[in-house]
């Protein structure tokens, strides 16, 4: 059978009491019988030269009388174990009828002459009285031996009251202990009962409840803090999955829709050159280029895809020693050839070195400047810098123009994301452009930002490890 944890506290603690009962009551009932025992041993030692004289013999010194209890025997015996003589207590010695006198034994101990022998406990004739009793050979008797024996009824009575009295004690001590621990038991358990309450609720999924108590004075609460600790890490890893979840749910929904125009283009105009656009040559060479320019778009946005995929896998990239300031040079050569009305500056006094992929990096710095210039007017300024800073390199790339919507920044790198919706396709991308910064920068193990540029636009930030090693 398995007990509760209560009945397993309450039992041990009745226990405990029990055991502790016990002892004690051992112990007192053990010491009060050796000091009564004691106390008649010592009243019979004193008394040797009173039952000396009582049973004829001279006393050798002052007689001092001592009050032996009523039944007290003394008998004088011969050499060869006959009675010669019997004294019993009745306001003294004196010839008295006893109703209940000791078994003697058959051998008596003593053997010296004049000394007690130590006293002994035997029963009497009746079987319940029991008479602490010693005997010693007396000269006087021509070596006829005395036998003195007090019986025990008093003493027997006395500790019949204790035992008694430690039993209805005891059971009061051990009731009263029982209620007072459960009381305290129960009181003790009711957090953990409020905290099985929550945990079933949690359970049932309501994953913000906490339990109660959590603090770091008691044992039971610092339990609350630990499960309120591992609660709020479930909760973070069930809201990281749903988030996820809902990412890549939005993700496919996304990548279906981009799929979904090209293909349908190429379908269109397959279904133009079967429906007889070769009839045409201005037709046909339509349906051609417009099939050529969808398969192209749709093949770099599968890429595009597929890059990000193999990036949040962790696969790994080409690592080796590359300048940002040659990336930055070369993405804003590439900027103003393709914008020459554009001011494009570019702030790169010396060599920045990290470790890491060059076709990637340059991918990055190139994806960050094209946004620039898609997403802002013709004649606006794009200011590109690449700078040192506490063992961190630092690319930017910088426009004045509109800036983003104020909630554009907290989703602006997801993937399909534009902040723009009125903006085709054509014009602004399929809005992977940043997904794939981020992506990269964050397989180099750096982070990338965006803040409002001062006096209007936007900056975009790029974080990168430095290494030491130089360029090859």
């Amino acid at each position: 059978m398995t007990l509760s944890l209560r009945g397993r506290l309450l039992i041990g603690v009745i226990s405990l009491a029990l055991i502790g009962l016990l002892v004690l009551n051992v112990a007192i009932y053990a010491s009060l019988q050796n000091f009564l025992i004691g106390r008649v041993d010592a009243q019979m030692r004193a008394g040797v030269d009173e039952v000396a004289s009582a049973l004829g013999a001279p006393a050798r010194g002052p007689i001092q009388r001592t009050a032996f209890p009523l039944g007290t025997v003394a008998e004088l015996l011969g050499p060869d174990g006959s009675v010669v003589n019997v004294k019993g207590v009745d306001n003294g010695f004196g010839s008295a009828t006893l109703s209940v006198t000791p078994v003697l034994p058959k051998s008596l101990p003593n053997t010296d002459l004049d000394v007690p022998a130590s006293p002994f406990t035997v029963a009497g004739s009746d079987g319940m009285t029991q008479f602490r009793m010693t005997d010693w050979r007396e000269g006087r008797f021509g070596g006829q031996v005395i036998v003195l024996a007090v019986p025990l009824t008093d003493i027997q009575s006395t500790l019949r009251g204790l035992l008694v009295s430690q039993s209805l004690v005891s059971i009061g001590v051990v009731a009263g202990t029982a209620l007072l621990a459960f009381l305290i038991i129960q009181v003790g358990l009711q957090p953990l009962r409020r905290m099985g309450v929550v945990a079933g609720e949690i359970a049932a999924g309501d994953y913000s409840r906490r339990v109660e108590p959590a603090t770091s004075k008691t044992e039971i609460g610092r339990l609350g803090l630990a499960l309120n600790a591992m609660l709020t890490q479930i909760e973070a890893a069930f809201a990281e999955r749903t988030a996820s979840e809902r990412r890549l749910r939005r993700f496919i929904a996304d990548a279906s829709h981009e799929l979904r125009t090209p293909l349908t283009s190429i379908r269109g105009y397959s279904e133009m050159l079967r429906r007889g656009a070769s009839q045409s040559p201005t037709d046909s060479d339509l349906a051609r280029r417009r099939i050529e320019e969808e398969s192209v778009r749709m093949s770099a946005l599968v890429d595009d895809m597929l890059l990000i995929a193999r990036l949040d896998q962790g696969r790994p990239l080409e690592t080796k020693a590359v300048d940002l300031q040659a990336i930055a040079r070369d993405a804003v050569d590439d900027a103003r050839a393709v914008a020459p009305q554009r001011a494009i500056t570019l702030n790169a006094s010396e060599p920045v070195v990290v470790s890491g992929d060059d076709t990637r990096l340059r991918q990055v710095l190139g994806n960050l400047v094209r946004n620039a210039l898609v997403h802002t007017p013709s004649k606006t300024p794009i200011e590109v810098a690449v700078s040192t800073e506490d063992s961190v390199a630092r690319m930017s790339v910088a426009d004045h123009g509109p800036g983003l919507p104020p909630d554009a920044a907290e989703r602006i790198f997801e993937p399909f994301y534009r902040a723009d919706p009125s903006r085709s396709r054509d014009s602004g991308g399929a809005g992977l452009g940043l997904s794939i910064v981020s992506a990269v920068v964050a397989a180099h193990g750096g982070r990338v930002d965006v803040k409002e540029t001062s006096g209007g636009g936007a900056t975009f930030e790029v974080e990168l490890p430095l290494t030491s090693s130089e360029p090859n």
